[in-house]
């Protein structure tokens, strides 16, 4: 009877551990170069590291905010901390693009992080991607110095 309820309980463990095991393992899909997730950093242990070294090569973790309702040919990140700047990614060579419908998953860029400025006519274009409205896009009427990064990978984690 002992050994019975020994068997039992093992075979219950086994099977719980399994299933939390199974529900851990995270979905990646994968675009541009294959990449790595090890050891990417977060988003904000980026911004500080550009703050002395602009061009940044780096490979980094955060959460996708918008993306290119077009094309799925840009996408923004943004921390966890909503007073940190956005970072638009564009994606080497123009030559993958990401799924339209990623916002608020997190991702894994790899390339190189800098600061640009937008022109009036390209922030317009990018409100138009967006889906933005007229009046949105009217609005703009600056350019702005933006957050940057080129990536050369991309991984979309679900």
């Amino acid at each position: 009877m002992k050994m019975k309820l020994l068997l039992v309980t093992i075979m219950v463990v086994s099977i719980c551990t399994g299933v939390f095991a199974q529900q851990k393992k995270a979905k990646m899909q994968y675009f541009g170069e294959k990449i790595k997730a090890k050891n990417a950093i977060s988003y904000d242990v980026m911004l500080d590291k550009l703050a002395t070294t602009e061009p940044l090569k780096a490979k980094v973790r955060g959460r996708v905010q918008s993306v290119c309702q077009e094309k799925g040919c840009w996408m923004t990140i943004v921390s966890d901390d909503k007073s940190k700047p956005v970072m638009f990614v564009k994606f080497k060579d123009y030559a993958f693009f990401v799924p339209k419908n990623i916002q608020g998953k997190e991702a894994v860029v790899e390339g190189e992080a800098y600061y640009e400025e937008t022109s009036v006519k390209e922030l317009k274009h990018y409100a138009e991607d967006e889906g933005k409205s007229k009046a949105e896009i009217d609005a703009i009427t600056e350019p702005k110095r933006e957050l940057k990064f080129m990536a050369s990978g991309v991984i979309i984690i679900e």
